[in-house]
């Protein structure tokens, strides 16, 4: 499998870069969703965190994923 850099803007996870699997035009994902998990207490469902891929790469060849919204874990789609 191979994989590509692409760097978060906005949201919780803003300037965080990380791997993505490669698609088969070899870019990243059109969307991915980022998960806090549901660990912590019942009465605080975990977030999804939903960003979009912009159209092009960076000048570094980073790509970048825009947030777009939160929702509960398993609302996101």
């Amino acid at each position: 499998m191979e994989w590509v850099t692409v760097r978060f803007l906005g949201g919780p996870a803003d300037g965080t870069a990380r791997e993505l699997p490669a698609g088969p035009g070899g870019g990243p994902p059109r969307r991915w969703i980022l998960s806090s998990g549901t660990e912590g207490p019942p009465d605080l469902p975990g977030v999804d965190h939903l960003y979009e891929l912009r159209p092009q790469q960076d000048g570094d060849g980073c790509w970048t994923m825009a947030f777009v919204r939160s929702d509960p874990v398993g609302m996101t789609e």
